[in-house]
């Protein structure tokens, strides 16, 4: 745990010194953060394959408006996620860093920390929909106290529940669960229709998946600084919180009485076990849909019987807060064009590029959300929950594997019978240690 801790302090030095060094780098006044003068110029932008694969179009119409707006040419170099950080670390190391790049929303914090993205604060208002941006990956490219901006919202992903509609169905549930106590029924009637089948879950919830404990946790305590929070210089844990742990009671409860996930799994698997046939529902990403019923690694049959639906809070109406995983964008410190790469990032982000993108991922803003529900029906699910309130992990570079292994442990000592109480006290404890270094 220390050797990680110390190797994330030093990645941060190293990028800190290497950043002031630069000759492009350090603070920007608001009048060089932005600039169109790129006449005869070509920046260079990283970018994930995914776009390229699912929405090459907005990338093509970003790059023509700002050719148009400032006369350079954009240079899109396709990167995927492994390894990515070590790449990036080199490039910033370098001195040859991209002039925008995109980085996942738990990976910006190290960065943020260690003054490698230009501050953006003073032109965030220039970003269409800013005011707008989703909460969890707003907060992703925020500062700790989330005064200051360095990185853009760019997509989403949002966990909801997947079902097998023709099992729930045939257990005489017609209509998805909008309430805890509907969904209580609907799982009830699902495992009894299902009890001669070995193994069977009406919802998989393996102990392990601190995604969904955590959001139902949120759902109780509320997802403003769940699992920590900032206490002047030092972090504080709020999973010993008795509203917190009342959430947690009820996940515990659903786990114990409808799932055979066990207390040493994760979510990790459940796609390809859903497709064998003995789960009629599980919490995972929209996108999971299309898992399930993969060719080679599901069962490409159920593509027709799978549907979605918003996992459902405690309080009537209300949904259970998900995890906002996604991307963001921003600009390194020491890019050689980076108020260049600032005018690519604001075009790429603006309503229209994001409004083109909603037909294929959840874009950067609640109010283009509707744009992604009105673009396929199964969007409506991810797309509420996005638009609802959600979650993120703690703001802080000493985020790391560590704090979610704590939080395994925990969860799995729940579900294999452990108190709540005693075993999050144990978990923030634990994650104490690893955010105040």
């Amino acid at each position: 745990m220390n050797r990680k801790i110390a190797a994330v302090a030093a990645i941060a030095t190293v990028l800190v010194a290497s950043a002031c060094s630069s000759s492009s780098s350090g603070s920007k006044s608001s009048g060089d953060v932005l600039s169109t003068d790129g006449k005869g110029k070509k920046i260079t932008v990283w970018l994930m394959d995914d776009a390229q694969k699912g929405w090459n179009e907005v990338v093509e119409a970003a790059k023509a408006e700002f050719k148009q707006k400032t006369g350079a040419d954009v240079d899109i170099q396709w990167q995927t996620w492994t390894n990515y950080t070590t790449k990036l670390d080199t490039a910033l190391l370098s001195g040859n860093a991209p002039d925008a790049i995109e980085v996942g929303n738990t990976q910006a914090a190290k960065y943020i920390d260690a003054d490698s993205f230009v501050d953006l604060t003073s032109v965030k208002s220039k970003f269409d929909n800013s005011d707008k941006w989703l909460d969890s990956l707003a907060a992703s490219g925020q500062s700790p106290d989330g005064s200051k901006t360095y990185a853009v919202p760019y997509y989403a992903g949002a966990r909801v529940v997947i079902y097998r509609k023709d099992l729930f169905e045939a257990a005489g549930v017609t209509q998805a669960p909008t309430t805890l106590a509907e969904l209580k029924d609907a799982l009830t009637k699902v495992k009894a229709a299902n009890a001669s089948t070995p193994g069977f879950s009406a919802m998989y919830l393996p102990g392990q998946n601190w995604y969904t404990a955590v959001s139902f946790g949120a759902g109780t305590y509320g997802v403003k600084n769940v699992i920590a929070k900032k206490d002047g210089d030092k972090w504080a844990s709020t999973l010993a919180d008795p509203k917190f742990v009342e959430g947690i009671s009820t996940w515990n409860d659903l786990q114990k009485n409808f799932s055979t996930g066990g207390t040493t799994s994760d979510e990790a698997t459940q796609d390809a076990l859903m497709a064998k046939g003995n789960i009629a529902s599980i919490v995972g990403n929209g996108w999971e849909v299309s898992s399930v019923a993969d060719p080679k690694t599901g069962d490409p049959s159920l593509k027709d019987k799978l549907g979605t639906f918003a996992l459902p809070g405690a309080a009537a109406g209300s949904t259970t807060p998900a995890f906002l995983g996604g991307s963001d964008l921003a600009v390194p410190t020491n890019a050689k064009n980076a108020g260049l790469g600032a005018t690519f990032l604001q075009i790429f982000t603006n309503t229209a590029q994001q409004t083109l993108l909603a037909k294929h991922a959840i874009p950067n803003a609640k109010n283009l959300v509707d744009a992604y529900k009105a673009a396929d029906p199964a969007n409506k699910a991810t797309g509420d929950a996005a638009q609802g309130e959600t979650w993120f992990i703690p703001n802080t570079p000493l985020w790391s594997g560590t704090n979610e292994t704590a939080l395994k442990t925990a969860f799995g000592a729940i579900a294999a019978g452990g108190d709540p109480a005693t075993e999050l006290k144990k978990a923030n404890d634990d994650l104490l240690k690893t955010l105040n270094g």
